[in-house]
């Protein structure tokens, strides 16, 4: 305090004579003293000095990670980065430089059954954590809307490492869409050199679009198994819930508004990019899928599709 009061009126009464007095009057302190006192105060204390250098660090991650991070995923990718820092501190910092995590929204329903199509079996039974990739392929499309109009965006997740496999844009919602979907996904393992799919289930809603002739005959032609959720909610396909409300809340409603098709189309390729590759999913334990994906590669020496387990 008395350092204070010397601050507040030294330039009217000068240091040498306000130290005077005080110290005439029982207060003793010498020039030197608070001079001393303050260059203690002007100098920055290993904390601050620790935090002027986290700040920058911090801030670069959150926004590097389409600013979806909250403190737990900050905290870990400055360790995949080298970058050693209490998850305390991390929390402490994101508060003061105004960083926050991205918070899910609620989900327009975009697949509506059609009554008289044929529909298969429930082969899931809402089991979505299958021991090895290419076992079990979720599917699900969901919207953007856009100046020019709604963007319908399809996904297939392989459900092992939540990576996905299959994606495409279309202005229409019909069964085109998933079809290219399916395709994209097919071409994704072929190109990893797994040519064979039988036995893969692919599972999605009561959608009509999943039901039409060409989509079907392509998954027999493909080998792979088709399976509809049994009760028709949103239960039976959670997984790919999940994946799409991940995409609303991390890219489409912070980079909004979008203009046309291609806008969402290049940004949904980025995204999924860094959602396969560098996002970390706690899943995953806390990996990015394609590299959660490659461990289990590594470990088992084969790209063989495994048998699913029905539990």
């Amino acid at each position: 305090m008395i350092v204070d009061y010397i601050d507040e009126h030294k330039q009217e009464y000068g240091v040498e004579s306000i130290c005077r007095v005080l110290t005439a009057h029982g207060c003793k302190i010498a020039p030197s003293t608070y001079y001393d006192a303050c260059t203690r105060r002007r100098q920055p204390s290993n904390r601050q000095i620790r935090d002027t250098e986290l700040k920058p660090e911090i801030a670069r991650v959150h926004r590097e990670n389409y600013s979806v991070y909250g403190a737990r995923k900050v905290w870990l990718q400055c360790h995949r980065e080298g970058i050693e820092v209490a998850r305390c501190t991390v929390e402490r910092l994101m508060r003061e430089l105004g960083l926050e995590g991205a918070r899910r929204g609620k989900r327009k329903r975009t697949t509506f059954a059609d009554p008289q199509a044929d529909r298969p079996d429930d082969l899931v039974q809402r089991q979505f954590c299958p021991d090895a990739p290419n076992v079990l392929w979720i599917a699900d499309f969901t919207y953007v809307s856009t100046w020019s109009g709604w963007v319908y965006v399809a996904f297939v997740i392989d459900a092992n490492a939540r990576r996905i496999v299959g994606w495409r844009t279309s202005t229409s919602m019909t069964s085109g869409l998933v079809l290219d979907a399916i395709e994209h996904a097919i071409w994704t393992r072929k190109r990893e050199g797994i040519d064979d799919l039988s036995g893969l289930i692919h599972h999605h809603d009561r959608g009509s679009q999943y039901t039409f002739l060409a989509f079907t005959d392509r998954l027999v032609e493909a080998g792979i198994d088709a399976s509809i959720g049994a009760t028709g909610n949103s239960y039976d396909n959670a997984l790919a819930e999940t994946i799409n409300g991940l995409y609303k809340t991390e890219l489409i409603k912070p980079q909004g508004p979008w203009r046309t098709v291609d806008q969402v189309e290049v940004a949904t390729l980025e995204w999924v990019d860094w959602f396969n590759h560098r996002r970390l999913y706690e899943h995953c334990g806390d990996l990015p899928p394609a590299e959660f994906e490659a461990l289990y590669y590594r470990h088992h020496g084969t790209q063989l599709v495994a048998e699913f387990s029905h539990q």
